[in-house]
């Protein structure tokens, strides 16, 4: 369970009554748009512009279960008609990362949204003050502050079928550090990413949570496409990331694939111990594992040594 009254008391110690005054939020979130899977939830036949089926946590798992977040269904309900996640070359595009549908502009008009995942309204002295909102923002976004968010990714497979999509052939191309964090969050593209085949592309988006509870990952699939592409170079196999703090030359080289952990099976990167601040290591998009913030680009097209 996330950050529960125990923990609340860890967190705040004496402050601990400050959990009475908060809005009912948690820090269960993924990146909306309109060519995701499972946007309208996973009944058949029915949209759900209040559905969360996207946020379910994968911990522990089968990779059957996990993989594509397959454990209810995402993955059988692609984004209707010609629904895209559109990648200019060069460019970047934005996604809103929040707890449901209702929180993002793809419901209601927008009208429950906010700067803020969870479309609460907070003042910005509870970013000035951090230390009294740890508990507040271990809810909201699964991080005692920005600086210690652990970052999120992009992958692309240039596969148009998601069956056809491995842990190989899914590249990480954008990193964005420090997130998650507000709603709306931009990603660079690499200027030099082929085109999709004429199906499109499967592209995912992926988080691993540093603290503040279960130690899960997210694994939410798209339709992508590139547009503006100059490029005709294929990007190299993807290879597992590993844990490089402190020695950046053991970092994996060129094409990685994404942060898989945690789970009954199917994991790619495995840590213990403590990082060079003092804290159990948990594996993040940033530099601890060799994931520079942005686009990656000619790294991608590399092979790996």
């Amino acid at each position: 369970m996330y950050a529960g009254i125990s923990t609340l008391y860890l967190l705040l110690g004496a402050g601990a009554s400050l959990w009475l005054n908060i809005p009912n939020v948690n820090a269960h979130l993924t990146a909306w748009h309109k060519g995701m899977y499972c946007l309208d939830g996973v009944d058949p036949g029915v949209v759900d512009y209040n559905s969360a089926a996207a946020v379910t946590p994968l911990y522990q798992l089968t990779k059957s279960d996990w993989w594509f977040h397959h454990i209810n269904g995402c993955d059988n309900f692609p984004p209707a008609g010609k629904n895209f996640v559109e990648l200019p070359a060069g460019g970047s595009f934005i996604v809103e990362i929040a707890s449901n549908r209702a929180k993002t502009s793809l419901s209601y008009n927008g009208s429950e949204t906010s700067d803020w995942p969870d479309g609460n309204t907070y003042p910005e002295d509870y970013v000035r003050n951090i230390g009294q909102y740890i508990y507040l923002f271990c809810l909201i976004v699964h991080t005692q502050n920005q600086s210690m968010a652990a970052g999120t990714a992009f992958a692309i497979s240039y596969n148009s079928d998601i069956h056809q999509v491995t842990a190989e052939n899914l590249v990480v191309f954008s990193v964005r550090y420090n997130t998650p964090w507000k709603r709306i969050t931009s990603y660079d593209v690499p200027a030099a990413m082929p085109a999709c085949p004429a199906g499109g592309c499967i592209c995912a988006w992926g988080w691993v949570p540093n603290g503040c509870g279960e130690p899960n990952i997210y694994h939410m699939a798209y339709k992508c496409r590139v547009s503006g592409a100059t490029s005709t170079t294929p990007l190299a196999a993807a290879k597992p990331p590993v844990w490089c703090e402190g020695n950046q030359t053991a970092c994996t080289k060129g094409a990685k694939q994404m942060i898989y952990w945690n789970q009954n099976d199917g994991n790619n990167v495995e840590v213990d111990g403590y990082d060079l601040e003092g804290s159990h290591k948990s594996p993040p998009y940033n530099m601890k594992l060799g994931f520079q913030d942005g686009e990656s680009g000619r790294s991608n097209r590399e092979h790996n040594s």
